[in-house]
């Protein structure tokens, strides 16, 4: 694995991760940026897309339909930062293995190169870690050169999708000031309101 997707990749956990340690008991059913998805049904949802994507890359998953829906079970267990912890840590486990990079999978958004799998985690965890900072209130700890280098290559695969078949909402308007993270999130379909 790229040290700087490698680097990428962990350090972006480490701050979801931090951001999933300091919820509350009572937000864990607070509403998400995500409409359908309380706070649990997103943190849910990024165990399950690690432990796909970890078992993707090892051949002992497959990216069925609905594969990532936080619905379909409770993946957390007793102590979420645990869970969400020890799946981010086996998903890089699986990501350094030899040849990887080069191979390629099928993951939810098709088949791609490995090194591509691991970008697209990077910014799954950057946007849903921006929607649980929304809904909880938490101040997001995101090195802004991350964030820079997943907005470049969300910018490119986007153009390459069309309209009609892309899971994101259409892109939001943000404001000349706003931060490379409000960014990420706009043109992901977020709608970027200001904090205060």
């Amino acid at each position: 694995m790229t040290t700087a997707a490698a680097d990428d990749l962990a350090a972006t956990h480490s701050a979801v991760g931090d951001l999933i340690a300091d919820i509350r008991q009572d937000q864990w059913s607070a509403r998400t940026p995500c409409p359908e998805w309380q706070v649990c049904d997103l943190v849910n949802h990024l165990v399950i897309g690690s432990r796909l994507f970890a078992g993707i890359v090892r051949g002992e998953a497959a990216a069925a339909p609905g594969a990532l829906d936080p619905k379909t079970g409770d993946m957390l267990g007793e102590d979420a930062a645990s869970t969400y912890a020890e799946a981010a840590e086996d998903l890089l486990a699986a990501f350094r293995e030899p040849g990887v990079l080069e191979a390629t999978f099928d993951v939810p958004a098709g088949a791609v190169p490995g090194i591509v799998a691991v970008h697209l985690r990077v910014v799954e965890e950057l946007v849903h870690g921006w929607d649980l900072a929304r809904a909880t209130g938490q101040q997001l700890r995101f090195p802004d050169e991350i964030v820079e280098r997943a907005l470049e290559f969300t910018r490119g695969k986007l153009a390459d999708v069309p309209p009609d078949r892309s899971p994101f909402a259409p892109p939001q308007p943000v404001p000349d000031h706003a931060t490379s993270i409000d960014r990420l999130a706009a043109i992901l379909g977020r709608r970027v309101t200001p904090r205060f």
